[in-house]
């Protein structure tokens, strides 16, 4: 468009900013003495995701879930949840995730309804009552509320975890081996309760079945010596090759 003798040229149309990754690790580093757990690891996970972990003992799996988790701090690097610095806000991290561990972090001398109860109030849940209502169901125990959890099998115990580490909520969940001394049963309750709460969150799972984990997985990351190996999206995945890369990282862990 041309005023009096001066052009006005429009501007270009702008470029949408790029989505902000779930998760974001920059440079991250574990040191415990002379030995690094994690070895300046970086990736970025994008929201929805499904990242499976895979590694030999030793790799440094467990080490990078928890710096994930806040449970560790790294020694050196970044790691940022949906925007949140986990070092420079970590209650406003922590507030983004849920936990599930083959350890199911409830007290076995108090009823599901009340392990459910004690954390819905910790993180301040307007109505615990009918969140604890509404997670019972879903994890099939209603019918067990008022048992202590001392007195459930293994796969409802982890029932009860799963039910805890959502009771806030949370947009990224954490597995650490959560299919650990699981009998068939309960594996397939748990797959069964994992797709009904895949829409939207992002999860990050630790894992030694490498069939299972690729199943699962939308990305799938390869540890080794606490360093990175691999990351990649499971359709850009040669699987032949993938299977060939595992075999050889798990010959160099410790066993």
């Amino acid at each position: 468009m041309t005023v009096g003798h001066a052009r006005i040229t429009a501007p270009p149309p702008s470029t949408p900013p790029a989505p902000i990754p779930a998760i974001s690790v920059r440079g991250v580093s574990k040191v415990f003495g002379a030995r690094r757990a994690l070895d300046d690891i970086s990736f970025d996970v994008p929201e929805g995701a499904f990242v499976s972990i895979f590694g030999p003992n030793g790799a440094g799996k467990t080490t990078l879930l928890r710096v994930l988790a806040t449970l560790a701090r790294p020694t050196s690097g970044q790691v940022v949840l949906q925007g949140v610095d986990t070092k420079e806000e970590p209650d406003q991290a922590r507030a983004l995730l849920g936990l599930i561990s083959h350890a199911p972090m409830v007290y076995p001398d108090l009823t599901a309804e009340e392990n459910l109860l004690f954390y819905a109030e910790m993180y301040g849940i307007s109505d615990p009552k009918a969140r604890v209502d509404e997670l019972l169901d879903a994890v099939g125990l209603a019918h067990r509320r008022h048992d202590a959890v001392r007195t459930f099998s293994r796969g409802m115990t982890q029932r009860v975890a799963i039910a805890r580490a959502l009771i806030h909520d949370p947009r990224i969940v954490l597995l650490d081996e959560p299919y650990s001394g699981l009998d068939p049963y309960a594996v397939d309750v748990f797959d069964s309760l994992l797709s009904d709460l895949r829409g939207g969150r992002t999860f990050v799972m630790v894992s030694h079945d490498l069939k299972k984990g690729l199943a699962m997985c939308s990305h799938a990351l390869v540890m080794a010596r606490g360093q990175l190996m691999s990351f990649q999206a499971k359709d850009e995945i040669d699987i032949a090759a993938f299977e060939r890369l595992y075999r050889q990282v798990v010959g160099m862990g410790v066993a």
